[in-house]
């Protein structure tokens, strides 16, 4: 491998001769000087620097104050540097040590972060939380839900795939994740196990100078056969053969529900989206309700949390579950202890 030439580095700390080294050779030589350095040495320098006292900090440490010296002594030879001023009364950070003490705080930090991820692991806890969710699924549940879960778990990763249809299933079976909320979708399967979380209103909609707008009767077939209908396309083989409230002979496929509400806003079609996310546009009028002669005024379509029956979720992906549930209304709110 070739080696890219570094340029020369000025040293010059307080008191010292000013030396100028390699970047290679400052690398290699901090290197050899940190394997010997502990968590001890970390913690005492820390605490000497924020309490600025060698004494205050044995006493928060619950150690003897000859320790800390030592210790603080024993780091200061290993990493070439004097990180503390000792003519006066108390302990002052030389520049070396108030460079260095970023870097001492950030490597206790990652090790406290890493003792808190082993501990959650070994009580079962799930090293990151993978769900994907039905785009039809209420963002503002979903959001709260989260909010919630990063307050709990604030060591797990939490991964969020949004998708459509069968998307959301085959993100389950496929392992790619944990769980699943997805929306009634007839699955020849009995590798999932489902619980219901709450019904989606759906409405049919269009522009107001759409021509189904227009008609004051509900619309017959007929009516709706003569318009594009915009629809939500799977692009997964879960529901090939099967269609979901295809009703017009004459229709637009989309993967995308936001590409699909900006169609609908821009008079390309009709079709039906969630009462949730099209509320403000019947209020302002910037979208029209339809009404069809032979369905309810408004659909209501199942979502449910689902995983697979050999994989059921673990800590952080039952409280996630139990914590949708709670937003949806179906379960009382969990307690701090939960």
């Amino acid at each position: 491998m070739q080696r890219v030439s570094l340029p020369q580095i000025r040293l010059s700390l307080s008191g010292q001769k000013t030396i100028y080294k390699d970047g290679y050779h400052l690398y290699f030589r901090w290197i050899e000087m940190l394997e010997g350095v502990t968590f001890d040495q970390l913690r005492f320098f820390v605490a000497a620097a924020e309490e600025k006292s060698f004494s205050a900090a044995g006493r928060r440490l619950s150690r003897a104050q000859s320790v800390i010296s030592q210790g603080i002594a024993n780091l200061e030879g290993q990493l070439g540097v004097e990180l503390f001023k000792r003519e006066g009364r108390y302990p002052e950070l030389t520049q070396a040590g108030t460079l260095l003490l970023g870097d001492a705080k950030a490597m206790l930090g990652g090790m406290s972060l890493m003792k808190s991820r082993a501990r959650g692991m070994a009580a079962g806890l799930e090293t990151e939380l993978s769900v994907a969710v039905d785009v039809m699924f209420p963002m503002s549940i979903l959001t709260r839900a989260a909010a919630g879960f990063g307050e709990k778990f604030p060591l797990t990763p939490l991964r969020l795939y949004v998708e459509v249809l069968g998307g959301v299933a085959q993100s389950v079976l496929d392992q790619q994740c944990q769980i699943g909320i997805m929306g009634s979708l007839p699955l020849l399967t009995d590798d999932l196990l489902s619980e219901r979380l709450l019904a989606v209103e759906m409405v049919f909609v269009a522009a107001p100078e759409h021509p189904l707008s227009l008609k004051k009767t509900p619309l017959t077939d007929c009516d709706l056969a003569q318009h594009v209908q915009l629809v939500l396309t799977d692009r997964t083989e879960l529901s090939v053969g099967r269609e979901f409230r295809v009703l017009s002979p004459r229709n637009w496929r989309l993967a995308d529900l936001g590409a699909k509400h900006a169609f609908l806003l821009a008079g390309l079609g009709w079709g039906s989206m969630p009462v949730e996310m099209v509320e403000r546009d019947l209020k302002e009028g910037r979208l029209c309700e339809l009404q069809l002669l032979d369905l309810p005024k408004r659909e209501q379509m199942t979502m449910s949390a689902t995983y697979r029956i050999n994989a059921p979720p673990g800590p952080a992906g039952r409280w996630f579950v139990e914590q949708l549930k709670y937003f949806t209304g179906t379960m009382p709110a969990l307690t701090s202890q939960d």
